[in-house]
């Protein structure tokens, strides 16, 4: 109960001093308040892009789906990388997917994914480089494709080659401003192409629209811009089937180990990805830059702990009469210590929680400016109070010792 006694007699001393001297404690708020506030919109800005990464990676695979390809990665390959997997991987063809629905299909749905950069034409308009792919009619199913009117094609149409598509939101405003365009038809490399739906819109990734697809059959992509092709296969476990993405994926491989000849102990002539393995890319990349940044921004936090530790070694100064009447009347050391680091430690809190507010304040306008996703998570938040909280103990520690050390007698004979 003594020492509680203490500690609120000190921080009512405390509390006077700051009151007092309004104009001086905001300035040595300032470096605080602006660390903490960089710290917070820095993490809010790396938790966002993680939050953009996971929105990315859900509508690139949707859910439980996963890819095999010659070449699949998450980072930038070196070019003797891509030399010895072009050398090492096998090109997936019609043939091997087909293999794969024989041997697995019972269970697990797949779909080749083909792409190419065409002009698309209709009613006279042109849209210039539009992302024509070729996959099948279970699509839908294995990885997220909204559709917002109309529908994806079906299985007969793709069976015999039905020239239909379903285009993105760009496309559609640009090729049918003002028009409904189910029922119309587009042209792709000159062939007629039936609009049987249109997605939903999706935005951007990384600067690159994501509005501007076309799908069709894969059988019409084979048949308009050849069949030898190499392909993408997504594949995704049947509901009822039992099996978890990990599996499908692993009975995909055996399947694909077997067709390709791969040696045992070797290891895979093919590439395979997941978003799990997406998701702990983007975790390291987002790990990397905190490390390098939060760091950084925390500079302007020892810049505050220096202001804060001169302001009270000025502190001590004036009150050097105050700390001889304190001592004369029977306050020891550990008292006249703790009134100081007290003071030190209210006002790097009092830096920490408003430099929060700000912090979340310019996120949020930051975000409702550009319109990019910005996260503010407890943790960053945490780590803001508590550096705060330690570069108010840390700076505060000398000035206090400074205090208590002080003679009685030499104090009151100050001014």
């Amino acid at each position: 109960m003594g020492f509680l006694y203490k500690l609120g007699t000190a921080a009512a001393l405390a509390f006077d001093s700051i009151r007092v001297h309004k104009l001086r404690s905001f300035l040595t708020l300032l470096g605080v308040i602006v660390g903490v506030a960089s710290v917070i919109l820095v993490g809010a800005a790396i938790d966002g892009l993680g939050v953009y990464a996971e929105q990315i990676t859900a509508k690139a695979f949707g859910n439980d789906s996963f890819l095999v390809a010659q070449i699949a990665s998450v980072g930038r390959l070196t070019g003797k990388q891509l030399a010895e997997k072009q050398k090492y991987n096998k090109r997936i063809h019609k043939e091997d997917l087909e293999y794969l629905r024989s041997a697995a299909g019972e269970q697990i749905q797949y779909s080749p994914y083909q792409q190419r950069i065409e002009d698309v034409k209709a009613e006279g308009q042109v849209y210039e480089a539009a992302n024509v792919i070729g996959v099948s009619y279970n699509m839908p199913q294995i990885r997220d494709i909204p559709v917002a009117s109309g529908r994806f094609f079906i299985e007969p149409e793709e069976k015999r080659r039905r020239p239909v598509a379903v285009i993105g939101e760009d496309i559609r405003a640009a090729l049918f401003p003002d028009r409904q365009p189910l029922g119309r038809e587009i042209k792709i490399s000159g062939i007629g192409f039936t609009v049987v739906g249109v997605l939903e819109r999706q935005g951007s990734s990384f600067g690159q629209s994501l509005d501007n697809p076309v799908y069709i059959p894969s059988t019409v992509y084979r048949s308009l811009f050849g069949g030898s092709l190499s392909m993408i296969v997504f594949g995704k476990a049947r509901t009822g089937s039992g099996l978890g993405m990990e599996q499908a994926l692993d009975a995909t491989r055996v399947a694909l180990r077997i067709r390709f000849h791969a040696h045992p102990g070797k290891p895979d002539n093919f590439d395979t990805l997941t978003p799990d393995s997406v998701r702990s890319f983007t975790g390291q990349i987002l790990g990397v830059i905190a490390a390098v940044v939060v760091p950084v921004t925390g500079i302007s936090l020892l810049v505050g702990g220096i202001v804060i530790m001169n302001i009270m070694l000025v502190s001590v100064t004036e009150r050097t009469h105050e700390i001889g009447i304190r001592k004369s009347l029977g306050a020891r050391r550990a008292d006249i210590m703790l009134q100081f680091l007290t003071e030190s430690l209210m006002l790097s809190l009092a830096g920490g929680a408003v430099g929060v507010i700000l912090g979340a304040l310019a996120a949020w306008a930051v975000g409702a400016i550009s319109g990019a996703t910005l996260a503010i998570t407890a943790p960053y938040v945490i780590l803001s109070i508590f550096v705060s909280s330690a570069v108010g103990i840390v700076s505060g520690w000398y000035p206090a010792r400074r205090a208590a050390r002080l003679d009685p007698v030499e104090a009151l004979r100050a001014d």
